[in-house]
């Protein structure tokens, strides 16, 4: 195993909240709100609370997964400062294998009996 992929499984497992993040992030940068109203839309059951959500996206940004951008004054805020996040090359390859660790647990999950097939 190549040190590039230890590092990247290092990180895994990662949190409900930080998968969330990843979740929105992959489709763009984002706002701290825009990231709840996200889980919202998806219909998340457990949509982050304020306080976790900022707790994670500072976690995430010191361990190099996401990056801050301040856009300044944003029309859709007023006169409030907004930081964007995004993902960083690191942060997408840990939330890629991240998905792939979920989906062979779902797998094995379908042929233990546990889930039915998914679309039936």
């Amino acid at each position: 195993m190549d040190r590039g992929k230890r590092r990247i499984e290092a990180f895994l497992p990662v949190r409900v909240v930080e998968f969330q993040i990843f979740l929105s992030l992959a489709a763009g940068e984002r706002h701290g709100y825009g990231i709840i109203r996200d889980a919202e839309a998806r219909g998340d059951k457990k949509v982050p609370d304020v306080g976790t959500l900022y707790r994670a996206l500072a976690r995430m940004t010191e361990q190099g997964l996401i990056t801050g951008v301040d856009h300044g004054k944003v029309a859709d805020a007023g006169d409030e400062r907004r930081i964007y996040y995004r993902l960083t090359a690191l942060g997408l390859k840990v939330a890629r294998a991240e998905a792939a660790r979920l989906a062979a647990l779902t797998r094995a999950a379908q042929l233990g009996g546990l889930l039915s097939e998914v679309g039936s």
